[in-house]
């Protein structure tokens, strides 16, 4: 029997492998691989969530209405001109598809997000990157990189899986370098983790800025990740766009009834926020100490290096992250975005920090 032949290129696409969450022969792990909420979700979204099981055998609201209006009332947009998904990714896989094709290209930062070049490919187009300076994004690398054929710029900001930020200044010295008929996505998943004076999170460019989207997740610090639900504010023609190419249903009953109630529910993520924040610098403070690398970050993790060690026949990182996982703690390598040497670790809940941090000292001690 004879097998159908995808469209040339994707076949060239390597899978996107998420953060491992289990550990054979370990029943109590703590994971750190993926980024989440230490504290989980939101209880009135837990709530909202449950309700909505009375209500599953109703088809979704197709436009997202309340929620759309939620979102627009908490960060004062347009509530027309923003698009829900099942998650970010679905409205980055949706931009590619609908602006760029075979022929054009599709530009991002060194170690971007890897459903930048996994989008790309899979509407046919060319991912290019363009080299970083001290693991921060390089608005003129980037401007040095656009062709005639560019025809989307993605950027984290703050940017996974480095951790470093991009100031809104630095942000509007790119959109005014681009071509009027560039898209620039500013992928703001890590917005709300985001504190320091000189951050944007992209509201403003997309308001002034010309063809410039901003999308934002619920699976970061509203703790929404196993839900899939993610937004974009737009330019009114880009919004249109979207909905014309988006499923009719693309975003499930009870995603809604929880993103809802996790808007609503601000104390519990003023105290993520701010658990994030002793937290982080406590464990970047640790590590650095240690003698490791840490580049700052503005996100909810830190992105560790290690040195090669005289004597080892195995990388440090890939070391490390052995001896954490028989010490039943996950985090992430960082080898798929060119970080051979790099682990990146979650912030999660204060005994999970210090059992990690002790690890590590066990680990380096050898």
């Amino acid at each position: 029997m004879s097998v159908p032949t995808p469209r040339p290129g994707i076949m060239d696409i390597a899978p996107y492998v998420g953060g491992e969450s289990t550990l054979d022969g370990q029943g109590q792990v703590i994971k750190l691989s993926s980024n989440e909420n230490a504290f989980g979700p939101s209880p009135l979204a837990q709530a909202a969530y449950t309700e909505a099981a009375a209500n599953l055998h109703r088809y979704p609201d197709g436009g997202c209405t309340r929620l759309r209006r939620a979102i627009a009332d908490l960060h004062g947009l347009d509530p027309d001109r923003i698009v829900c998904g099942a998650g970010s990714d679905e409205i980055i896989s949706l931009l590619c598809l609908a602006y760029a094709g075979p022929g054009d290209e599709v530009l991002y930062s060194q170690h971007g997000f890897l459903m930048y070049p996994i989008s790309a490919k899979a509407a046919g187009a060319t991912p290019v990157f363009a080299p970083e300076s001290n693991l921060t994004s390089d608005v003129d690398a980037l401007l040095d990189h656009v062709h005639d054929n560019t025809r989307l710029l993605f950027l984290a900001n703050p940017n996974n899986p480095t951790g470093t930020y991009l100031s809104g200044d630095e942000m509007w010295r790119l959109r005014r370098g681009l071509r009027d008929d560039i898209i620039l996505v500013i992928d703001a998943a890590y917005a709300e983790y985001a504190t320091r004076d000189d951050y944007s999170p992209g509201i403003d460019l997309v308001d002034g800025g010309g063809n410039v989207v901003m999308t934002r997740t619920f699976s970061k610090i509203y703790g929404l990740g196993g839900l899939r639900l993610g937004w974009a504010y737009c330019p009114a023609e880009i919004a249109d766009v979207l909905n014309r190419t988006r499923g009719p249903f693309n975003v499930s009953t009870p995603a809604m009834q929880a993103g809802l109630a996790a808007l609503g529910d601000a104390g519990f993520i003023e105290a993520a926020r701010t658990h994030n924040d002793t937290w982080l610098a406590w464990t970047r403070d640790q590590i650095t100490a240690l003698g490791l690398d840490v580049p700052p970050s503005a996100g909810n993790f830190v992105l560790v290096k290690f040195p090669a060690k005289p004597g080892h026949n195995t990388d440090m990182a890939e070391a490390a992250d052995a001896f954490l996982k028989g010490r039943g703690i996950i985090v992430r390598r960082m080898a798929a975005y060119g970080l051979d040497d790099c682990l990146r670790i979650t912030i999660g809940q204060d005994n999970e920090m210090r059992a990690t941090i002790d690890a590590l000292k066990e680990f380096l001690a050898q």
